[in-house]
């Protein structure tokens, strides 16, 4: 698949990045360039890896002239980077703005410029209904994807995207937090016992990703079917793994959270097509003929179902447990704490 190629992954010292570069690094690919603006990770994965095929690329995506410098010769661009702490962007909104939706902007052109045949996006189930900054970036990251697609020849430039849920373990994300939490004999602070979340490993963010470049169509979203957790099972789970009788405190929910997330829409889930264990939402291609708007619409809309985490397959205490412990985060977690008891 990627016999001789060469890959590009922006935002590629983060958690994805590090999950598709272990993924690959050992096959017949050529070159994995590793895109972003933090020096000292990169210089962290240059050390650990030691590998002449991973290459390293300073600059940012707000700035299409570093984007210009790291895609000469790139067959494939995997995009990941983009501003995702929720509290973050909701305090400093245009900051989202920059990275998440003119720094792909500034990804698909420097892209298409270069001749790449394939464009990944990566985006959020915060993108649907959004009702965060980060969430409404990331929506409007769709919309720029999807509109670029439809600009250039897939023959030349393929450009398509993917939406997942929650990654278990990834940095912020709330698995890190219970734990440090058990470790120092603190509460668990829960924001609401009936939030759900989607529960996904990053290697199956790496498979979702992997399965749009080989199914995706110009313009399509991509969403993995996933299974999904109350906040409290999660908590409930942790805490039998770690056997520990830590208090849970109920502190009510932050800034721009939502109590489900989605990942298809109703006005997504009527068009789209269910491939087995994913769907593919296939981009708008009407003009702007307006007739057409006019004249035919999508019966099936009003008795149409969104796609989300209350409704998804509920994972129980014992399951939560069973997918924590196929991370190896989690393993090494639990190996520490028995240890050191």
């Amino acid at each position: 698949m990627f016999n001789n190629k060469t890959l590009l992954i922006t935002g590629g010292t983060g958690s994805f990045g590090n999950a598709v570069m272990e993924k690959f690094l050992e096959t017949d690919i050529k070159e994995i360039r590793i895109f972003s603006r933090d020096e000292k990770k990169q210089d962290d994965m240059r050390k650990k890896y030691k590998n002449s095929k991973l290459k390293f690329f300073l600059g940012d995506v707000r700035d299409l002239s570093s984007l210009k410098n790291s895609m000469y010769d790139v067959d494939y661009v995997f995009h990941a980077a983009a501003l995702k702490q929720v509290p973050s962007c909701e305090f400093f909104p245009l900051e989202a703005v920059k990275t998440n939706i003119i720094g792909t902007e500034n990804l698909l052109t420097a892209a298409i410029e270069a001749g790449v045949k394939k464009v990944i996006c990566l985006s959020t189930d915060k993108a649907a209904y959004p009702i965060n900054a980060m969430g409404i970036s990331k929506a409007m990251m769709e919309k720029v994807f999807i509109s670029k697609s439809r600009t250039v020849d897939h023959n030349n430039t393929l450009i398509c995207g993917t939406r997942y849920g929650n990654v278990m373990a990834s940095r912020g994300s709330v698995i890190p937090l219970f734990i440090e939490q058990i470790k120092n004999g603190e509460p668990l602070t829960i924001t609401d016992p009936e939030m759900t979340r989607y529960l996904m490993s990053l290697e199956e963010a790496v498979e979702l990703v992997i399965f749009a470049f080989q199914n995706g169509k110009a313009g399509d979203i991509m969403v993995q079917k996933s299974p999904a957790s109350t906040i409290i099972d999660l908590a409930h789970a942790l805490l039998e793994l770690f056997n520990s009788k830590n208090e849970i405190k109920i502190i009510g929910t932050r800034h721009g959270e939502k109590l489900y997330e989605t990942l298809l829409t109703k006005e997504e889930y009527v068009v789209s097509e269910d491939m087995g264990g994913f769907y593919r939402v296939p981009a708008d291609t009407r003009d702007l003929n307006y007739d057409k708007y006019f004249e035919n619409g999508n019966k099936k809309l009003s008795t149409a179902e969104e796609y989300n985490s209350h409704n998804t397959y509920r994972l129980s205490i014992d399951e939560v447990k069973k997918k924590l412990m196929n991370l190896e985060y989690i393993r090494n977690e639990l190996d520490s704490w028995n240890r050191n008891r």
